[in-house]
């Protein structure tokens, strides 16, 4: 499994791969800041999904305070997040849409908002993971 600091997501043509994961990475994220403040396991699986627009709604609605205009976007963009695990061709009207969005934008948005979990909850940062200064924080 690659991870969002891969090279090969650097590439705008890996789009899609980058949307599926960031999709993952930041429903884990509100999920755990939502089971921090109360929500069960069992809830957030049931109205919450993959739908991570709802997750971000339901976070800032609970005191989360990450407005950040950009991560909304992209939240409508990645939800619901599994249908950037398939493969579309081109020419198929019915694949999802990037929004505009590359590795590029998405990487920093998912760093802040993993950041602001971090800030908010107070756990721990995995191994070898620390903050990054120069990225865009909101």
């Amino acid at each position: 499994m690659t991870t969002l600091e891969a090279d090969f997501l650097i590439e705008p043509r890996h789009a899609k791969e980058a949307l599926h994961q960031a999709g993952f990475v930041t429903q884990q994220a509100l999920c755990a800041y939502l089971l921090d403040i109360g929500f069960a396991d069992a809830w957030n699986a049931r109205h919450i999904k993959q739908d991570i627009a709802k997750a971000l709604a339901y976070s800032n609605a609970c005191g989360f305070g990450h407005d950040c205009p950009d991560m909304a976007r992209l939240a409508g963009v990645l939800s619901p997040y599994w249908k950037w695990g398939y493969h579309y061709h081109d020419w198929e009207e019915d694949r999802p849409r990037t929004g505009g969005f590359i590795p590029a934008t998405i990487k920093p948005l998912v760093r802040a908002l993993v950041d602001r979990v971090h800030d908010v909850t107070g756990h721990p940062r995995p191994k070898g993971c620390q903050r990054r200064p120069q990225e865009a924080r909101s």
